[in-house]
């Protein structure tokens, strides 16, 4: 009998799904994001385990885990989020066939659910001024009237430091995003007060496109000044018992890095009171691309502004959003081809009569 059907190809043992996830996703701790790692574990501790961790690695069958996909869809649990359940079973299944517990990947024989298209829920121009009314003169104004003018996202914004900002030239520069903090014992992050670095909290941005230079204009400078002077009171209050500083543009209320959950919190919390449409804060990128879109600024430009790697995310992913950019293409490409009359009896009359003269000369010429 193969070792592969005696299951006894890890460490001499018939090893468990729960042990083989804990041991892979060690492996990979060092080689993926730390965001990405996160969503592994929380994906696997939440999701995975609980149906099929007390199954032999080597015992996994296409049916249990189909089972698994069609039961979480069942209960309610979205597409994106059973499509991220199979990524990373097929990732770490992957890796039990290189040794060589499986001899194929049962995942590979499956049916992950397919994409639904969503609508895509933005604000118009005078909910985005409603809300920017709201904050205006308080802590968040600048951060939102940033988050719509450039449709950085979330974690892009609160990475942002003032040393990024070019007051001189209007630029801000893009280089670093806020890590996701987590609180499991593998991927603890202490207290700020036993920091002895806060760009651990930091990670690089993923792509050189995302790595980019963003011109401002003079609102959203302005806002920033506000801010700026805003910052300058927190950071000076006699009533505040500590502020640490870290050079941030949108800090916590003592200097740290803000919480993600805190600012969508917020968020969530603002347009209820404003009785505007319940979106996430994600789609005020969105909703900034859709914008500057609608008012003809070219694709091209969107996506430099946006960090797309390339043109065709950014149509693919907003095209549906400009028809007014395309309710008169119909009639511009008729104009140009429309056919027009041309007097050819005139052109050919005019040759002759050229071509007469042209005659008559020579002949004056010889004479």
């Amino acid at each position: 009998m193969s070792k592969i059907k005696s299951g006894l190809t890890y460490e001499g043992a018939q090893v468990r799904l729960t042990r083989f996830m804990e041991d892979w996703l060690t492996n990979i701790k060092s080689v993926v994001k730390p965001n990405t790692w996160y969503q592994y574990n929380m994906t696997t501790q939440k999701y995975i385990l609980p149906s099929l961790g007390n199954y032999l690695v080597k015992d996994l069958r296409p049916d249990l885990i189909q089972k698994l996909y069609n039961t979480k869809q069942n209960e309610g649990l979205g597409v994106r989020t059973v499509q991220y359940i199979h990524q990373v079973l097929h990732g770490a299944l992957d890796y039990a066939v290189k040794l060589d517990i499986l001899p194929r990947n049962p995942t590979n024989a499956c049916y992950k659910p397919r994409d639904v298209d969503h609508e895509m829920q933005v604000f118009n121009e005078e909910q985005v001024n409603q809300l920017l009314m709201a904050v205006k003169g308080t802590r968040f104004e600048a951060l939102f009237q940033l988050a719509f003018t450039t449709g950085m996202r979330q974690s892009e914004l609160l990475g942002l430091k003032w040393s990024d900002l070019d007051w001189k030239n209007k630029t801000i520069t893009l280089t670093r995003q806020l890590a996701r903090k987590t609180t499991d014992k593998a991927n603890y992050v202490p207290p700020v007060s036993k920091l002895t670095r806060i760009d651990e909290r930091f990670t690089q941005l993923k792509t050189m496109a995302a790595k980019r230079k963003l011109n401002l204009g003079n609102a959203t400078m302005d806002s920033l000044r506000r801010h700026l002077f805003i910052q300058d009171d927190e950071r000076s209050n006699p009533q505040r018992v500590r502020w640490i500083e870290n050079d941030l543009i949108f800090p916590s209320i003592i200097g740290t890095p803000m919480s993600q959950a805190n600012l969508y919190h917020r968020f969530k919390c603002l347009i209820r009171e404003l009785g505007l449409p319940d979106i996430r804060f994600h789609d005020i990128r969105h909703t900034a691309a859709s914008l500057m879109l609608n008012h003809g600024i070219p694709p091209i430009v969107v996506s430099k502004r946006l960090g797309h790697k390339n043109v065709s995310i950014t149509l693919d992913t907003y095209g549906h959003l400009i028809p007014e950019i395309n309710s008169d293409i119909g009639q511009i490409v008729d104009d140009l081809i429309t056919p027009i009359r041309v007097d050819f009896t005139k052109e050919h009359t005019d040759n002759e009569s050229h071509e007469e003269s042209n005659n008559i000369q020579s002949v004056e010429n010889k004479e």
